[in-house]
């Protein structure tokens, strides 16, 4: 990719950002309102409608694989942008200020650029394979923990697969007595760019799909750390699956533990 492909596509996501940030806006002036929630749950297919919109312009010939596609189209596309226009709505909806902008392109072969934006915060998390992780602009590296007693580890409850709660949780307290302590922030990407930065050392969570992952772990891999399946297999960049990132130091016993 060439540095003006790779500002452009900054600059799409940034503004993706703008209208996340105006949703939470427009939602709070309406708080004690019936329609709250459906205000800002209009809000993802707008904000994905945009991105479309501007990345297809850049890529006329990329395939394009977003959050709130009824049917994904995708068959006989080499090049693919994957999108969560706001990845972390619930969150969104009650205010609490863990949403972001997902993007990833993937060549055919792998993802190759990764950009995660929270407009509350104002981080942009970038990521272009063999260049390095950064944000905004400076970069950003895994931590070298190696022992779990001494880990931060965020989780993920999988909320739309209630009926899983009693194992996933016998899950939690595992590693919860096990680890320092773990924090549960609701948004995927946002998580996989905290292992990538150093803020915890671990997140794992079942059921997530290209859109939530596909960004954060090439974030992960370019800052040092590692991202597999929990039988640590490859993650194939267009399908759902159960994700462990480390920061490649706590891997293998994480994956025990699992």
């Amino acid at each position: 990719m060439d540095i003006h492909l790779l500002e452009r596509l900054k600059d799409i996501v940034r503004s993706a950002g703008t209208t996340v940030r105006s949703a939470q806006d427009a939602a709070m002036g309406i708080r004690e309102k019936s329609s709250h929630v459906d205000l800002v749950t209009l809000y993802d297919p707008m904000v994905q409608e945009f991105l479309r919109s501007r990345l297809l312009t850049l890529l006329p010939e990329a395939g394009f694989l977003g959050e709130e596609d009824a049917t994904h189209d995708i068959a006989g596309r080499r090049q693919l942008f994957i999108v969560d226009p706001i990845d972390g709505t619930t969150n969104l909806i009650h205010g609490y200020q863990m949403s972001a902008v997902s993007l990833a392109f993937y060549d055919g072969q792998a993802v190759v650029f990764g950009a995660v934006y929270n407009p509350f915060t104002e981080e942009l998390f970038t990521a272009q394979r063999g260049r390095g992780a950064y944000c905004n602009g400076v970069p950003i590296q895994c931590t070298q923990t190696r022992e779990i007693a001494s880990c931060l580890v965020a989780i993920g409850t999988a909320p739309y697969y209630k009926e899983e709660a009693a194992r996933n949780f016998e899950r939690f307290q595992t590693v919860f007595l096990a680890c320092q302590d773990i924090r549960r922030s609701g948004s995927a990407a946002l998580d996989l760019c905290y292992v990538a930065c150093g803020r915890i050392d671990a997140y794992f969570e079942r059921h997530l799909k290209p859109w939530d992952y596909a960004a954060g772990q090439l974030l992960i891999q370019e800052a040092g750390g590692c991202v597999t399946g929990w039988q640590g297999e490859m993650l194939a960049a267009t399908e759902i699956n159960d994700v462990l990132a480390t920061n490649g130091k706590i891997h293998e016993r994480f994956l025990e533990v699992l």
